[in-house]
């Protein structure tokens, strides 16, 4: 009768999610398992409501019972490791869903297909999309399930939201990027003050010879230096693929990208043609055109 739950970092995340235990000692058809799912927080027309309100549920360690009924969630289950006994990793994909077919509940299996049919596979992404997730995840049928990597049989297929961004500092690298400004602070214009207003920082998209060449162009606009920081002038606009945009209170712009990578440099950009803050607000705004808001309001 033991239940733990853990999150995709191995966070013990058990005591926040009870409803979640309540279903693997009442609905699973085994009396050892170890199942992999992910949980989605529900909104308003039953809709997934952004990571970051799910999160909440996840660090919740007091009022937990209310919580669960502000923030609804929801289980999808995709593959099974372990089943009374037996080790099932070195399984291919379509026997270890079996199994879990077996073991859960129809509703609480994550909705998938099998084609070879592009067009198949570009209507099945919209409707999830329009139904508010993030994307598919592509699996091959003959794949085993390898702890901590998706490997070369498995990927993820998610639309990317493109902004062009100005850089307005860079800490220096550790490990292999030691030696180079390779963390970017990234920012939009406020076209009402002319303010840079930061978003979201990432290392992510370039290449060691990119690496090295802007380090030397943001030393070239370098205003002033601490430890690990340089700051510079916003001149240098860059077009940064994301997959979500975010509330924060990490930065005064009160929004960040999440999964925020560098897809190019913009040189034919000026820093006045970047984006602004305004329109990141109405882009903000847009996502809920498929994703829920919270039913009610949560501190």
């Amino acid at each position: 009768d033991r239940v733990r739950i853990f999150s995709r970092r191995l966070t013990d995340v058990t005591d926040s999610i009870p409803e979640m235990v309540d279903y693997a000692k009442t609905k699973v058809k085994a009396s050892e398992f170890l199942i992999e799912g992910e949980v989605i927080a529900l909104g308003e027309g039953g809709k997934p409501v952004p990571f970051q309100d799910l999160m909440r549920r996840f660090r919740r360690v007091h009022g937990v019972e209310d919580m669960v009924e502000k923030i609804p969630l929801r289980l999808y289950l995709f593959d099974v490791l372990q089943c009374d006994g037996k080790t099932l990793i070195d399984l291919p994909y379509t026997e270890r869903w079996e199994i879990l077919a077996s073991l859960a509940p129809t509703e609480s299996l994550a909705p998938r297909i099998m084609t070879r049919d592009p067009k198949v596979v570009n209507d099945f992404m919209q409707a999830a999309l329009k139904e508010g997730h993030e994307g598919l995840m592509a699996k091959s049928l003959t794949s085993d399930y390898a702890p901590g990597a998706r490997g070369k049989k498995w990927f993820k297929i998610k639309p990317s939201d493109r902004l062009d961004v100005v850089i307005v500092a860079a800490d220096w690298g550790s490990g292999r990027r030691v030696g180079w400004l390779s963390n970017y602070h990234l920012a939009v214009r406020d076209d009402t003050t002319g303010e840079y207003l930061v978003v979201g920082k990432t290392f992510k998209g370039l290449t060691d010879a990119e690496f090295d060449m802007i380090t030397k162009r943001l030393q070239e606009l370098k205003i002033r230096e601490s430890k690990w920081t340089v700051h510079v002038k916003p001149e240098i606009v860059v077009e940064v693929a994301h997959n979500e945009i975010q509330k924060s209170p990490r930065y005064k712009s009160g929004f960040a990208l999440r999964f925020a990578r560098i897809a190019k440099f913009r040189d034919d950009k000026t820093p006045e043609e970047a984006d602004t803050i305004q329109r990141l607000r109405k882009l903000y705004e847009k996502q809920f055109e498929n994703k829920g808001r919270l039913l009610k309001e949560v501190p």
